[in-house]
């Protein structure tokens, strides 16, 4: 392997081998006869790398993970819909569509997470908790803090990607740097984007974490989409439960603690984010899109708008003309 190459991920070189392809400046170009897109890859050190995709392929591609060592506690990070063409951070067409960070522990299977599918828009960035906890101090307050860095439970946490974190995103991707310092450029823009998601992270109140079967994740995924499909109908935890096979308890809890959020409130602020969305469409009266969302009572949809956006439905129409 040529020296350049250590700084370029080996599933990276895999792929483009694969594809009949060169990597030029870390950056493979999918070939026309594959798909269209580019994935970019970087090996910062021992303990940290990153790939960034945007790309689609005719088909899927399976390429093993040489790199992935069972016996090192590693954090991922998979930052998804973070593109300009998948649409605006705080209001999306589609609620399953709104940029994302899935962070998981090495205990996860995390093949789903670093696959090569047909259809990636991605970063995903995986360093070594070892490695992450010499870069700041961890409180004891924070156990979703803890129980990453100590990396010894399967567990996996879902966090949407607020404005100033989207902003380093953006910076990442698109900004260009000159060769000399584009390896630590990138290096400083992931770990900045790292910094910023902990930093949000720390503000969840859990106090007691609880480790994750791969069974549980589909599952409350499945409860996450079911939500997300149905803005109309407020979710009923009882049915949901009956659903999960599991005690609303349950339920309750690890809906929380992998989307920082109870499963009313999570409902509720994509439910607001639809209704402001059908405003800006200029198609529907305020009173029409708070009946279409499941409102009986326009006054509470007024409160529970603007509660969200700090103004009201009809102020809301009034500036987006």
């Amino acid at each position: 392997m040529k020296k350049d190459d250590q700084t370029i991920p080996l599933v990276l070189q895999k792929l483009a081998y694969f594809l009949g392809t060169e990597i030029k400046r870390r950056k493979l170009e999918i070939p026309n006869e594959y798909g269209n897109g580019y994935c970019i890859g970087f090996v910062f050190n021992a303990h940290m790398r990153m790939l960034i995709s945007d790309y689609e392929l005719n088909e899927d591609v399976v390429i093993d993970n040489l790199e992935r060592d069972d016996a090192k506690k590693v954090i991922f990070f998979k930052f998804q819909n973070i593109f300009p063409r998948l649409g605006s951070l705080s209001i999306g067409t589609n609620p399953k569509e709104i940029p994302t960070v899935l962070i998981a522990t090495s205990r996860i299977n995390t093949d789903e997470i670093i696959s090569i599918h047909s259809n990636t828009s991605t970063i995903n960035i995986e360093i070594e908790a070892s490695y992450l906890s010499k870069l700041f101090s961890i409180s004891a307050q924070s156990p979703v803090l803890e129980s990453l860095l100590e990396n010894t439970q399967p567990y996996l946490f879902e966090q949407i990607i607020s404005p100033s974190l989207q902003k380093v995103v953006d910076e990442i991707v698109s900004e260009t740097v000159d060769e000399t310092f584009e390896l630590f450029f990138r290096r400083i823009k992931a770990e900045e984007m790292i910094c910023r998601l902990l930093m949000e992270l720390e503000k969840r109140d859990e106090k007691r974490m609880y480790a994750l079967s791969n069974h549980d994740i589909t599952i409350l995924y499945r409860i996450k989409d079911q939500i997300l499909d149905d803005l109309e109908t407020p979710p009923i935890i009882g049915e949901l439960a009956l659903e999960a096979a599991m005690s609303p308890t349950k339920l309750k809890r690890l809906f929380r603690q992998i989307f920082g959020d109870s499963i009313f409130s999570y409902y509720q602020k994509f439910r607001i984010k639809r209704a402001a969305l059908l405003l800006q469409e200029k198609k529907y009266s305020v009173s029409e899109v708070g009946y279409k969302l499941g409102f009986t009572n326009l006054s509470h949809f007024s409160k529970v708008f603007k509660k969200h956006f700090g103004i009201n439905p009809k102020q809301y129409t009034m500036i987006n003309v």
